[in-house]
């Protein structure tokens, strides 16, 4: 059944993706939905990427668009760069989605209907094993990943259980805007100061409770594809930089100017 959706645009970053894209399955997703756009951000691939992108951004579609990095600069910053192309146009919402596909195109209209059906303004995807979900994950990637979502979880002072999966959805609020102004402090884990920021930001607006109007949405389908460039030692790192977004928020002298920065009036200080 097709779900009617406002005007939305999904983000992909690809670095090097040339043997795992299926440019197949975007095309498909955008015919079936005509308010869904696709911003993909090349991010300084060397192999083959650029060249896919090129030919399915150029096949007529209005609605898929590049964005060519001239260098490798990470997906937290390939991620902030498809937001601000985003943030020109008049998107009822907007989101960033993993190119691998481990989380399947069909889950964008179903993000969109919670956004548009309900006060929330974040619907972030959860790989939760549950009884009738196909989450296959490897068990080693698992359980290092759950010791990090509780760090996570910890550091935010939120009873989030997944702010790694690549698949999130928001609506286009001033809030957001903030947020993604200024590049990422961290690499890795910049989910979750994305997070960390988005409360911060809603917190010097009044609203001391945000994340009421977040959602975790228990995926039906995530699988593990293989080609993945994170290994495990970027694990440690990630540890690291939780630690740096344990002091953007807590150490006072550390927080208070971390926060100024993100508060202070839209169209200062830009990046």
């Amino acid at each position: 059944m097709k779900i009617s959706m406002r005007k939305t645009a999904i983000i992909v970053p690809c670095y090097n993706e040339e043997k795992r894209l299926r440019p197949q399955e975007f095309a498909a997703a955008a015919a079936g939905q005509e308010k869904l756009h696709f911003i993909f951000v090349n991010d300084g691939s060397t192999d083959g990427t650029g060249e896919k992108l090129r030919l399915l951004c150029g096949a007529g579609s209005a609605q898929m668009s590049l964005i060519d990095m001239p260098k490798n600069s990470g997906k937290a910053e390939a991620v902030r760069q498809g937001f601000l192309a985003a943030f020109e146009a008049d998107y009822d919402n907007i989101g960033y989605w993993d190119s691998d596909l481990a989380t399947p195109l069909y889950d964008i209209p179903r993000f969109c209907r919670i956004l548009d059906a309900t006060d929330a303004t974040i619907v972030i995807g959860a790989r939760v094993k549950l009884l009738g979900r196909k989450i296959e994950r490897r068990s080693v990637r698992h359980y290092t990943g759950r010791v990090f979502a509780t760090l996570a979880s910890l550091t935010l002072r939120l009873p989030i259980y997944d702010t790694q999966c690549g698949a999130k959805i928001f609506k286009n609020t001033e809030a957001l805007k903030r947020v993604f102004r200024k590049p990422f402090r961290v690499t890795w884990t910049f989910d979750v100061e994305f997070l960390a920021r988005l409360s911060l930001v809603e917190m010097a607006n009044g609203n001391e409770d945000c994340s009421k109007h977040w959602i975790e949405y228990p995926l039906e389908e995530w699988v593990d594809i293989k080609g993945s460039k994170v290994g495990y030692t970027d694990f440690i790192k990630a540890a690291v930089e939780i630690f740096k977004i344990f002091c953007f928020l807590r150490v006072p002298w550390v927080s208070g100017r971390y926060s100024r920065d993100l508060v202070e009036p839209l169209g200062e200080n830009h990046d």
